[in-house]
């Protein structure tokens, strides 16, 4: 599946990833690939799986980003996704 990041809380080291309409979808540091935290509004690809307490993201990586959007909107300095800053 592939969506964007809703919420990040880096210092509780999970998210939420948008879900359409439905419940969000939570998404946990330990389940990213190929960064080590996400940023609001960049697109990611990812399995989905029930969970006792709703919809958990598995295998969470990092999509490819254009260079005018990701989430970093207009005037934001272009920093690498999944960079620290």
């Amino acid at each position: 599946m592939q969506t964007v990041v809703k919420k990040w809380f880096r210092d509780k080291d999970f998210g939420f990833l948008e879900n359409g309409g439905g419940p969000d979808i939570m998404v946990r540091k330990d389940d990213l690939t190929n960064c080590q935290f996400l940023k609001v509004g960049v697109s990611v690809e990812f399995e989905c799986h029930p969970d006792k307490r709703g919809l958990i993201a598995r295998k969470v990586k990092l999509m490819p980003q254009n260079k005018h959007g990701g989430g970093q909107g207009q005037n934001a300095k272009p920093y690498p996704f999944g960079v620290m800053t």
